[in-house]
């Protein structure tokens, strides 16, 4: 008796693994080219992290502290009172206010106009201790991204 092979099957079988390597490609495809963006979201994080501890040195004023002046840890960037004051009258900001999540009210792109120019959304300047930054486009916006990703 001869038998014949069931060719329905076989070509079933056959389309749906070449639909399955189709989507499978498709979905390699999406995420290849999503990966750079991530990979540069995340070091654009890193870098506003490193400008925000380690250069700016944020925390000093943006933090609150204990008895011993050491920064509570829990309050890292959550706004805090200026602990010093100038010994000559002159404009002098009594509190620093919350970074993380960004300041209260403000967008990425107001905080990236003020790190890189000094000036805030009404044109105003910010008073002592603040300086008046200077950073560069690329590195305002990696602080803002650093500080929104602090929520």
């Amino acid at each position: 008796m001869t038998t014949k092979p069931c060719t329905a099957t076989i070509d079933t079988a056959v389309k749906a693994c070449t639909a399955l390597a189709a989507t499978a490609l498709v979905c390699a495809g999406i995420a290849l080219m999503m990966a750079p963006a991530a990979a540069a979201e995340k070091g654009s994080v890193a870098r506003g992290r490193y400008l925000v501890e380690q250069v700016g040195m944020c925390a000093d004023c943006h933090s609150a502290r204990d008895a011993r002046g050491m920064i509570v840890k829990d309050t890292n960037l959550r706004g805090a009172p200026i602990g010093f004051k100038p010994l000559a009258e002159m404009p002098w900001a009594d509190t620093a206010p919350p970074l993380a999540g960004l300041p209260s009210g403000w967008t990425k792109a107001q905080l990236v106009t003020f790190l890189s120019s000094g000036k805030r959304p009404d044109g105003s300047t910010a008073r002592p201790p603040m300086p008046e930054y200077r950073l560069t486009k690329a590195d305002a916006g990696a602080v803002a991204d650093y500080l929104a990703s602090l929520k």
